[in-house]
Parts: C-alpha cells; sequence; structure tokens
C-alpha cells in the first residue's frame, strides 16, 4: 500500500483519463496508491479542493495560501481554523518561506508574517503543518521555532535541503517528505539525506502535476508515479519497496491522526 501525501488532484491534467479525475485516482489506486492528500495552495480555490476530498473516502485535504502566491484572499488565523474545522480537512498549508522566486533583497516580511499565521492556526487546531522552503531553510526553521510548531508538528513537504536542515526539523518533531526529487541524478545530496532519515519520520509524495520523477521526468506528474519514489528509496536504505510503501503510509495515518 503506498500513500501520496502531497499532491493537487485540482492541478492534475485529466486529458489522459477522459477528463475524469475518478479513473485518474482508479490508475493510482491500481498501482498501490490508496490514500492521498490534496493539498491547498490558495484560498479562492479551497472549495474545489475540499469537494474532491468530500467526493472520495480515500482523499483528504488541506487549507493554506502558498507562500509565493500575493494575489487573492489573505486569510487570518480565525479564517484558517474556521476552515480547518470541516470534514476531510486534515492539515494547515501548504505554507513556509520561500525566496527562488523574488528579487535578492526584497522585503520578505509578509511572508514570514504569513507564515506565522499558519503556524498560529495549525497550534490552534491541532492540524498538522505542511511546510514549504526554497532557499529560506534558515528562517524556515528560526520561525518554526519562535512559533513554537514543533506543539503541532508536520512535514517537511518535498525535502531538498541538506542533512542539518533535515536534522532541525526532525529535531521539532517534523517528518521528511521525499519526492520525485530524489530519483534525480543530480540530487546525490539528497539522496544521503534519504539513507539519514528515520524510517518512522519519513513520508512520500508526488507535488503533482509538478516534479515527475525518473523514469517519467519531464512529463506530467501524477499519484500513480509515487511508486517511483518507493522504489528509490528502498534502493538507497536497501530495503523492499513494499516495506517503505507501509512504513511511509504509517506515517502518514500517524501524523494526521488518521
Amino acid at each position: 500500500m503506498l500513500t501520496d501525501s502531497h499532491c493537487h488532484l485540482d492541478k492534475v491534467d485529466l486529458t489522459p483519463f477522459d477528463g475524469r479525475i475518478e479513473k485518474m485516482l482508479d490508475d493510482a489506486r491500481e498501482a498501490g496508491v490508496h490514500q492521498f492528500l490534496c493539498v491547498c495552495i490558495d484560498m479562492e480555490h479551497f472549495e474545489d479542493v475540499h469537494c474532491i476530498a468530500r467526493d472520495f473516502e480515500d482523499v483528504y485535504c488541506s487549507v493554506g495560501l502558498h507562500p509565493t502566491h500575493r494575489e487573492g484572499l489573505e486569510p487570518d488565523v480565525d479564517t484558517l481554523v474556521r476552515f480547518s474545522s470541516q470534514d476531510h480537512v486534515i492539515a494547515t498549508g501548504e505554507t513556509g518561506l520561500d525566496n527562488f522566486h523574488f528579487k535578492k533583497g526584497a522585503d520578505m516580511s509578509w511572508q514570514q508574517d504569513r507564515f506565522r499565521t499558519h503556524i498560529r492556526a495549525a497550534r490552534e487546531t491541532g492540524k498538522p503543518l505542511i511546510i514549504h522552503t526554497r532557499d529560506a531553510k534558515h528562517d524556515t526553521i528560526r520561525i518554526l521555532q519562535e512559533e513554537k510548531a514543533d506543539d503541532v508538528g508536520g512535514v517537511m513537504h518535498c525535502f531538498a535541503e541538506d542533512w542539518e536542515t533535515a536534522q532541525q526539523a526532525l529535531d521539532l518533531g517534523f517528518y521528511i517528505s521525499f519526492s520525485g526529487i530524489v530519483t534525480f541524478n543530480s540530487a546525490r545530496e539528497l539522496q544521503e539525506v534519504a539513507k539519514k532519515v528515520p524510517e518512522d519520520k519519513m513520508l512520500i509524495e508526488t507535488d503533482s502535476p509538478w516534479l515527475a520523477p525518473t523514469p517519467m521526468r519531464g512529463k506530467p506528474n501524477r499519484p500513480t508515479y509515487v511508486q517511483h519514489v518507493a522504489e528509490k528509496l528502498a534502493e538507497l536504505r536497501g530495503v523492499d519497496d513494499t516495506h517503505i510503501g507501509q512504513i511511509t503510509t504509517q506515517n502518514f495515518n500517524t501524523l494526521f491522526k488518521l
């Protein structure tokens, strides 16, 4: 059994599936994927994400505003708490810090304030955090520490940082999620991290429709391909890929209290 712990089902191209999301999910189920977390990235499309989770018993969702989004509704703590109270919502995010998409030296205080808002909402609801960090690992860890994010925990999604950052996140009780990036030939440092993370703190994901793993790299990603992430982790750690599927599914259920 496999779990795709982070995907954007509302963004996946359904053309190969006759425009039907149920056919895409069936394709994944045939590959052994039996749980999906559909992650919200803006408040305007929360209802689309939530509708998918309501329609399918094996799909869950989150509520949050991606750190790179500058337009649209900016949620406060009360708004996030209210949305989080709905059925099938199991996580807060994705949220975090991303300096990659902004000019060097730009004022990023708005992004840090948003991040703090999500952490405070998560602590109030008990819904774990889904953390996005890019070119901002030090500030990400610092704010998680300052806001006592370890009270609620969560996952460092699509992890692509060094072992020091992984250790700091683990010390805060966070899980480390590996995406298709870990299958790339260029990801040598990340592959070393993947060998070291305790198995009870690992998750796997696709981040569909982005970051398709080898051998599908360059194509639109979909939940079916999480099997390739599991296979790569199994290779790196010297275990059976069935074991990776079982342990990461168990970890998913533990983290999100399922």
